[in-house]
């Protein structure tokens, strides 16, 4: 008998692990998304709408509301690396409150996505940046980040299901090709992500990104570096900067400042594109 009231015990205290392992470690903030979810919810289903409060404002006194509306999309994906050594750090990070960093995103180097934001919500992925004369990226973007450290290549895995994301993200949305791009792209000497290793011309020919033509036309004595950043998309605040951001998007082989011939005949090509 006390052979046997052990093995059950023993029993007891297994069935009791692997419950605690099946738990969702994000259970607490997965309870934090659904209530401030809920919260936006209520307030976009609120009946009327408050007065607008302003000198010489006549308002209504009766609310007409519209029916013809629907949810504002995103048009941009901004792709980034996390800089952190593996992708539970990540997570961790965008679900603790005091980081005020988070993307709607995250494929692990296995391949396994996590998706941590409805899309049609704002995450806090793009901080100070600027592409074209769009200053409020987070507004109008979704935010995909890649575990990676900054300094190492990107498994295969995580490419593969990036392209299959990429491809779902741009039907459902309607996305061009121009507008998916990199951190760096919109936020150029602040931010270097995702780093020289990222396949963009892979997914430029799979219809994400564009990418500059096998034949190039030698840029003329006209040709303005400046004018054509700017045609691009980036902000020349910082000309350095800009084609530092530029460089490492299309060129990546050499990050130097100083533009060469291909750079020039890249730049030119590129500029007639967007």
């Amino acid at each position: 008998m006390k052979a046997f009231a052990q093995i059950i015990f023993y029993l007891f205290i297994s069935t009791l692990f692997v419950s605690s392992c099946s738990v969702n470690p994000y259970a607490k903030t997965n309870k934090i998304y659904r209530k401030n979810a809920k919260a936006f919810a209520k307030e976009i289903g609120r009946k009327e709408l408050p007065p607008i409060e302003a000198a010489g404002v006549k308002n209504s006194t009766e609310f007409a509301g519209t029916v013809n509306f629907n949810l504002r999309k995103p048009n941009f994906v901004i792709i980034h690396h996390t800089a952190q050594k593996a992708c539970e750090q990540t997570l961790k990070t965008f679900t603790i409150g005091k980081t005020q960093v988070s993307a709607h995103y995250v494929i692990c180097k296995d391949g396994t996505v996590y998706h941590m934001l409805n899309d049609y919500l704002r995450a806090w992925h793009g901080g100070a940046a600027k592409w074209g004369n769009v200053t409020d990226i987070n507004s109008v973007s979704l935010g995909i980040e890649l575990d990676n450290d900054g300094f190492e290549p990107f498994s295969e895995d995580q490419i593969n299901s990036l392209l299959g994301l990429l491809a779902v993200l741009k039907k459902n949305y309607n996305i061009p090709p121009s507008n998916f791009i990199g951190h760096s792209d919109i936020a150029p000497g602040r931010k270097v992500d995702p780093n020289k290793y990222f396949p963009w011309k892979r997914l430029a020919d799979a219809g994400y990104g564009m990418w500059y033509d096998d034949f190039l036309e030698v840029a003329d004595s006209t040709f303005n570096p400046q004018i054509a950043l700017r045609l691009i998309g980036y902000d020349i605040k910082d000309t350095l900067a800009a084609i530092t951001a530029f460089k490492l998007h299309f060129i990546q082989t050499d990050l130097n400042t100083t533009l060469t011939k291909l750079d020039s005949n890249v730049m030119n090509n590129l500029s007639k594109k967007y």
